[in-house]
């Protein structure tokens, strides 16, 4: 009887005490250091070139646009905001504003529209769907220079394909270099014609994306294709919309090889009536010899793109459809949660632990 007292008592002792630390080995460390390390030196490539290839390019150029820069000598002078100042007194500025604004609202709203439309064409039962889905790829594999030279002689004031045609139906002919309004229209047909394929596969892949569920419900109760467009397809389009439109904004106000090779000259028009803000920035720097101003020009076309991006981002996220659950708890909020929900479990753990320890002492 006392034995067997002394054996129970002798079992439940450790459990009475303090728990004794368990030991953590050098291996275990490292597995836990690549755990959390490891993620970071997988993606470290990619922002070690971007810095030496992106970020220090940025920095140098904006400590260039607060110098009088000579090339030859590879120095220069600080000269503070005068740069920018001399930019923004520019007429030439303005007006190369006004054009790139105007030729980009041209290109990227008619081809979001047509890209939208293909891409749901497209995306329908069709015979050679690889073909076809193929072929709107084919303008943008074709080098940029071409395009410009074969539309700019399509858009030709006396022999141009298009004045000859308008011609031959009795209509006027358009001047498409010596009108503002008509050059952009042409340059931003160009455009157009590029970039159009582009965004068709972008959106042609969100909208396969999209479960075929939706569409055999939406048919069982009634709803037609126009009906199904508009209340499933462009809705799930709605993230996949933003990433374009957002791209086409920077692609649109650094339009530069379309307005180079639509003339001989390359200087944006007689009358800069279709000379862009990149145009103006080539001119300066490379035609002009100045990269103080040139680069003063780059920066401030990076913010206007930035300022436009911010404003595109705030206006559609709003717009973009979540897949998941809404939460609308603070990030110091979900921590303090998770924390305290961890707290419980190691408690619960314990108390687990503990009850097993008394019954295992009690047989």
């Amino acid at each position: 009887m006392t034995s067997t007292l002394e054996r129970r008592t002798s079992t439940a002792t450790p459990s009475s005490g303090a728990r004794e630390p368990r030991r953590v080995g050098f291996s275990k460390r490292r597995s836990a250091w690549d755990l959390k390390l490891s993620p970071y030196l997988y993606i470290s490539p990619f922002f070690i070139l971007f810095a030496i290839t992106g970020l220090f390019p940025i920095a140098y150029t904006a400590v260039i646009s607060f110098m009088d820069w000579d090339l030859v000598r590879n120095s220069g002078e600080f000269i503070g905001f005068d740069q920018y100042a001399w930019v923004l007194s520019q007429p030439k500025f303005w007006i190369a504003l006004r054009n790139t604004f105007s030729i980009f609202l041209l290109s990227s709203i008619p081809q979001l529209i047509l890209a939208i439309f293909i891409a749901a064409m497209l995306d329908q039962n069709i015979r050679a769907k690889t073909f076809w889905r193929m072929s709107v790829l084919i303008p943008y594999v074709m080098a940029p220079v071409a395009v410009a030279l074969i539309f700019s002689n399509m858009f030709g004031d006396q022999y141009g394909v298009v004045n000859t045609t308008l011609q031959s139906l009795g209509l006027p002919a358009i001047p498409w270099h010596s009108d503002a309004f008509a050059s952009h229209i042409a340059i931003a047909t160009m455009v157009n014609f590029r970039w159009t394929g582009y965004n068709t596969l972008i959106l042609l892949a969100a909208m396969q994306a999209v479960p075929r569920e939706y569409y055999e419900a939406a048919t069982v109760d009634g709803a037609g294709k126009p009906r199904q467009f508009f209340s499933i397809t462009l809705p799930s389009l709605k993230p996949t919309l933003i990433f374009v439109i957002i791209t086409s904004t920077i692609g649109g106000l650094q339009i530069f090889d379309e307005p180079r090779m639509y003339d001989q000259y390359g200087t944006g028009g007689a009358d800069n009536q279709w000379l862009t803000v990149t145009l103006w920035l080539y001119n300066v720097g490379w035609g002009e010899w100045n990269f103080g101003r040139a680069a003063a020009l780059a920066w401030i076309l990076f913010l206007i793109i930035l300022a436009i991006g911010v404003v595109n981002l705030f206006i559609t996220r709003s717009l973009v459809r979540d897949e998941g659950r809404r939460d609308t708890r603070s990030r110091r909020e979900m921590r303090a949660q998770a924390r305290a929900a961890k707290k419980d479990l190691e408690r619960d753990a314990e108390t687990s632990r503990r009850s097993a320890a008394g019954e295992e002492a009690g047989r």
